[in-house]
């Protein structure tokens, strides 16, 4: 018993130290929700140890983990944990690389030896008494089911019920937080249908572009808004806004990563506001929200839909959400040409790029080609870029070829002759440690560039406008069909209705 009590309140002082903390007391409702969690906690470690010590301290080391990697999460994104987090463990499973590369080299070391001495110790104490592991299993019933009451009560069912994260975190603690999330998250429905656009073939003033070409660019940012120097200006960025029939800043919600988050408001046009609990992470159910994708709504009118990405498709399950919202093809990684020796960890952009000239040239009906890049995404560090200075020169030179793809596809589709649409943006900025920080401005460049038989058309455009992801998508369909309803008014005034 003293082992237990002593394990609870050293989670409730890790819980204290979460970030971050806006001034509020801890409410009994966020109290009594860690202090079950923890309790089950315990049970389940005693359960599969049958040491009543091991399982205080195993207990107390998971609070502890959850409370690392909230802070380094805020630390580097400006964000703690949220309870959708949780379903990228598979991934870091999959993936080690890909994650344990954003800490560093002895964080990975302490983590290794840690994870490993906790598994011996779990070994040699763990206890052969029956009945110690059997009063684990009945603790942890007994507290699940007493959770799963107290959630449905009315003392708890009235708390969080909108998203506030930083203030609920102050209000709640962590892990009541990710789990009055998660509970909120579950309870959601998905919305009404969205209607289905006309055939592109029954419009014919204006013309329809035959041919789009959306481009998210990873952790792309104007360097001039990163480092107030002009002459750090991107000319095919610069020449792309000159010649845009709409352009300007991409107010998106993340920083540094959470990329599904732009891309699933430029795909399916749906606001933060619409979606709710569901904003975190809206990949988890968008196959409930299918009829709303560009990619689904295009394909109704008469498109043939491409999505491009040279990275593994499983990230976000993007290789089973693709084909079921509109997406007659795939072209992963290995439809790509395959990076040089000495080209990086990623496929360039400019490579990428020729890919997407190939498939604009093999055009022969009205496409939609959405492509993801990959070549701007962290880490940046290498044997020459160890310092703050270092590691934003070698982002920089990244940005470059991004940019040359940029002027690359102006240059292309302006030579086509069909009716066409660029539009390109910056999906996050990066978080780069000692050059960028959480906290301050967020927005990413996007341009709309529209093309007729002579090149791209500007006049009559709607010249610089900042735009939510979501809004975006709106106005794509609007270049599209100019009579095309936003989705999310569609979803009001269904339900006020």
């Amino acid at each position: 018993m003293i082992l237990f009590l002593a394990m609870l309140v050293a989670s409730l002082l890790l819980d204290a130290a979460v970030w971050p903390r806006t001034g509020y007391m801890r409410r009994w409702q966020g109290i009594v929700l860690h202090l079950l969690v923890m309790t089950a906690m315990f049970g389940f470690c005693l359960a599969v140890s049958g040491n009543a010590p091991v399982a205080a301290v195993l207990a107390t080391a998971l609070m502890g983990l959850f409370t690392v990697a909230s802070n380094a999460k805020h630390k580097m994104l400006g964000e703690p944990l949220v309870f959708s987090d949780l379903a990228l463990i598979v991934g870091i499973f999959r993936h080690p690389r890909f994650y344990f590369t954003a800490i560093s080299a002895p964080q990975r070391w302490m983590l290794g030896i840690g994870t490993s001495i906790a598994l011996v110790v779990l070994v040699l104490l763990s206890s052969a008494q029956l009945h110690l592991h059997l009063v684990g299993a009945g603790l942890l019933l007994f507290t699940s089911g007493t959770l799963a009451s107290l959630l449905g009560s009315r003392w708890f069912d009235s708390v969080a019920q909108t998203p506030d994260l930083a203030n609920d975190l102050s209000r709640y603690g962590l892990i009541a937080t990710l789990l009055l999330y998660w509970r909120r998250w579950r309870r959601m429905a998905d919305p009404q249908p969205c209607p289905a656009l006309r055939a592109i073939s029954d419009v014919a003033d204006p013309l329809p572009p035959e041919l789009i070409v959306i481009v998210q660019c990873e952790s792309f940012a104007d360097p001039v808004d990163l480092t107030g120097e002009a002459r750090c200006a991107l000319p095919g960025l610069t020449s792309a806004r000159a010649a845009a029939w709409q352009w300007g800043e991409l107010d998106v919600s993340g920083f540094g990563a959470y990329t599904m988050r732009t891309e699933y408001g430029v795909l399916f046009g749906r606001s933060e506001a619409a979606l709710g609990f569901r904003r975190y992470d809206p990949f988890l159910s968008a196959h409930g929200e299918s009829s709303y994708a560009l990619s689904a709504r295009l394909r109704g009118a008469g498109y043939q839909c491409s999505f491009v990405h040279p990275h593994d498709m499983r990230f976000y399950s993007r290789d089973r959400l693709m084909p079921a919202i509109g997406f007659d093809r795939l072209i992963g990684e290995e439809g790509i040409a395959p990076i040089l020796p000495d080209g990086g960890r990623y496929v360039d952009d400019r490579t990428l790029g020729a890919s997407l000239i190939d498939l604009v040239d093999k055009a022969m009906q009205p496409t939609l080609i959405y492509a993801v890049t990959m070549e701007n995404h962290g880490p940046w560090d290498s044997d020459n870029a160890r310092d703050a200075r270092g590691r934003l020169e070698a982002y920089l030179r990244h940005l470059q070829s991004s940019d040359a793809m940029l002027s690359d596809l102006i240059a292309r589709l302006s030579r086509d002759g069909r009716p066409a649409l660029l539009v390109f943006f910056g999906d996050h900025r990066p978080s780069i440690p000692g050059v960028t920080a959480p906290g301050g401005a967020r927005h990413t460049p996007y341009v709309i560039v529209r093309f007729d038989s002579g090149g791209p058309v500007s006049n009559g455009g709607a010249g610089r406008v900042d735009l939510s992801p979501a809004a975006l998508h709106h106005a794509i369909l609007r270049c599209v069909r100019p009579d095309a309803e936003p989705a999310d008014a569609i979803a009001l005034n269904r339900r006020e209705a």
